[in-house]
């Protein structure tokens, strides 16, 4: 049913949901966020599911946005440019509106998106290795469609450190902004994933979606309106002069007009 993506679920009832394009260190190409979509439905609607593990194949995490989805939106029009940018914003309300305990294992480096979908688990397990940055500014782009949820995760004062100076941050400092809950070893990382699942498998299912609402709820409000909103700055910031530059420079292996 997937192509990169992959959901594999014990007797359990803990299913890992694993990013599967370890070749492009799993980069959010539209065919992927689409099927992260499509898996949240899924998984969400299974009440043989209890918890959801996020994980991903190879070196990376979660290379963010796949620069040919990228590239492809620089030369599309307004409304095909909104359309991928809401898949975006959908795909990461989808994953953070879950109704099941949403556990993300980053074995390996996360960059812009995959730092949103961090932002949108309820828990995050890191190994001590990776690191991670919000990069979207050295490309001329914002990161404006995880921008709701990092902020609701991080606060504004700890987001401004890293949001747009797009520098990259280890594991260590990623705890202490709150993006990570526990930094372990690589070879530590399935152990403390399974010390955060074994609670829920006492715990009944239906009060743990009911509870995870209610946080959401009292927690910062991420509504259509501010989805819309990030939407609208994302456009913004593909129309403008600097991602077309940007991105450009990318592919050409050479430095940006900006960079000194």
């Amino acid at each position: 049913m997937f192509e990169t993506i992959r959901i594999d679920t014990d007797t359990r009832g803990v299913a890992t949901l694993t990013l599967a394009r370890a070749e492009k260190h799993n980069a959010l190409s539209a065919q992927m966020i689409d099927e992260l979509t499509q898996a949240a439905k899924q998984l969400g609607d299974d009440p043989s599911v209890r918890v959801v593990v996020l994980a991903a194949e190879g070196k990376s995490f979660c290379a963010g946005g796949d620069l040919g989805w990228m590239r492809d939106q620089i030369v599309a029009d307004a409304e095909t440019r909104a359309a991928g940018a809401r898949n975006l914003a959908m795909m990461l309300f989808s994953l953070n509106t879950l109704p099941k305990p949403l556990i993300a294992r980053v074995q390996g480096n996360a960059f812009g998106g995959g730092v949103g979908m961090m932002a949108v688990s309820d828990v995050v397990i890191a190994a001590d290795s990776a690191s991670f940055g919000l990069t979207e500014v050295k490309l001329g782009l914002i990161p404006a469609t995880i921008g709701p949820y990092v902020l609701a995760r991080m606060g504004e004062d700890k987001a401004r450190r890293v949001f747009f100076s797009a520098r990259l941050f280890g594991a260590d400092e990623a705890e202490r902004l709150n993006l990570v809950s526990r930094v372990v070893p690589a070879d530590a990382l399935d152990d403390a994933i399974e010390a955060e699942i074994a609670p829920y498998m006492a715990a009944a299912p239906g009060a743990v979606a009911a509870a995870k609402a209610q946080c959401r709820a009292y927690g910062p409000q991420i509504d259509p309106a501010r989805i819309e909103d990030s939407i609208t700055r994302l456009v913004a910031a593909w129309q403008g002069d600097e991602a077309p530059e940007g991105i450009a420079a990318f592919f050409d292996k050479r430095k940006a007009n900006w960079v000194r």
